[in-house]
């Protein structure tokens, strides 16, 4: 089934219940008024829901209206915690070079999850001047999991499925051995998808703990990533989530990300003609700068400014949107566009 959470003037909003197509929704609120209620009480909650998207799939629903995404806050607008698992040895290699790689078990990092924005929701930062970049990637939305949970009983724990946008200020990333603040305030709201859906919404696309579909990333309505979300994906969600409830329970509402999905290039040729391409695109601004600087020692794009536009969306082998889409706007505090 598909979840979504519509505004309604509170900082949780309002569960619906979305089709299949994302056409139609309709509130669950005879079942559940938020989605945190489903993820509390699953094993009584979720069947009621399952029977509400059949109704609504079948057109048995009575009170059906045409879903909108510019309604949508967040599927769950304040999680527990939200964790970033780093699962794409391509990305951490490019962006982080002088970092050592993961190497049996994944690293997390822990951003700020009171907070979650919609998928349509403007983007606020202090300065553009701080490197804004996206992160395109996928989130998991955990049930309760125990301490010490294998990687195997960690993926019965995982409820829904979603699409996320890193927002990432790359000016305050620290770099090793630096340590500090800047983890804290380099990462701004995660941008989450219209819907969170099951998993067996992914049908065959769901195996081993991956999502075995390409991701779609557009920046100012110019297609650059469309990487494979399950190919180069070193460490399932199942690890993931197992490494975050290594030496503590996870409670339901929990989010754990991916980090940004990447593919790794492919490189030919020998001596001075040795050159690496990357046919699929990138995720994230500071993928593509390196690059550049691999490919002619220089970076030359920019980040992101006041009034660009990041969209991200994954589709099924049929061609349709599985998640809804993120289109997100990067906006001034004074929202005018000015840096200040």
């Amino acid at each position: 089934m598909k979840l979504a959470t519509y505004k309604d003037g509170s900082r949780d909003g309002q569960l619906v219940v979305v089709s299949r197509d994302l056409r139609l929704a309709h509130y669950a609120t005879g079942i559940a008024s938020r989605l945190q209620q489903v993820l509390d009480d699953w094993g009584f909650m979720a069947p009621q829901l399952q029977d509400l998207y059949h109704q609504l799939n079948t057109g048995r629903a009575p009170h059906a209206f045409a879903f909108d995404p510019m309604q949508c806050m967040a599927p769950l607008p304040r999680a527990y915690q939200w964790l970033e698992g780093g699962a794409y040895p391509s990305h951490l290699a490019l962006t982080q070079p002088d970092w050592a790689l993961p190497g049996t078990e994944p690293v997390l990092r822990q951003g700020a999850g009171d907070s979650l924005s919609g998928a349509c929701e403007e983007v606020v930062v202090p300065s553009a001047a701080l490197g804004v970049d996206f992160g395109a990637g996928l989130s998991a939305i955990t049930g309760d999991v125990p301490m010490g949970s294998t990687p195997e009983q960690a993926l019965f724990g995982i409820r829904l499925l979603m699409l996320c946008n890193s927002w990432n200020l790359r000016q305050l990333m620290p770099t090793p051995p630096e340590v500090g603040w800047g983890p804290v305030h380099a990462w701004p709201s995660l941008g989450c998808s219209p819907v969170a859906v099951t998993l067996d919404e992914l049908g065959e696309a769901w195996r081993g703990g991956r999502v075995h579909l390409p991701l779609h990333s557009s920046w100012n309505g110019r297609k650059v990533g469309m990487c494979e979300a399950g190919e180069d994906m070193a460490f399932h969600f199942g690890q993931l989530v197992a490494q975050a409830c290594k030496t503590r329970s996870l409670r339901a509402g929990t989010v754990v990300g991916s980090g940004v999905v990447s593919n790794q290039g492919v490189t030919s040729g020998r001596g001075a003609a040795r050159r690496t391409e990357w046919s699929k695109g990138f995720h994230s601004i500071a993928e593509k700068r390196a690059m550049e600087l691999q490919q002619q020692e220089q970076a030359t794009t920019g980040f992101l400014q006041f009034g660009d536009t990041v969209r991200i969306e994954m589709k099924g082998k049929d061609g349709q949107s599985l998640f809804g889409a993120i289109d997100q706007t990067l906006v001034s505090p004074q929202g005018d566009g000015s840096d200040g």
